[in-house]
């Protein structure tokens, strides 16, 4: 049986609903696919980003307290964080684009 996503350190019943919506319903499932391609899946889905929640999913992965990230990680976590913020614009853009011109995904 498939452990749910709240089942991560520091994740809760938000990050299930949020990890749903980006079609991640398992703590498996987002373990295998890692924090920068489960949040960005999330970002994609129309999750809001925010770097707290960020940092704490690649804590909780690590089985690390959300506030045992130290100055240094968050440093090194922080253009991950906005390249990620950068794709699910880049892509949305597109996605856009392409609904306009009559090729987009049909099944929003």
């Amino acid at each position: 049986m498939a452990s749910p996503v709240s089942s991560i350190p520091n994740l809760g019943p938000a990050a299930d609903r949020d990890y749903a919506r980006a079609g991640i319903t398992s703590a498996e499932e987002l373990r295998v696919l890692g924090a920068d391609t489960a949040y960005l899946a999330a970002l994609k889905a129309g999750c809001q980003p925010h770097f707290i929640g960020f940092y704490a999913l690649v804590m909780g992965l690590q089985g690390r307290p959300w506030h045992d990230c130290s100055a240094e990680e968050k440093a090194a976590l922080r253009p991950r964080f906005d390249a990620l913020k950068a794709q699910a614009r880049r892509d949305a853009g597109m996605e856009a684009i392409l609904d306009a011109i009559g090729t987009g995904d049909r099944r929003r």
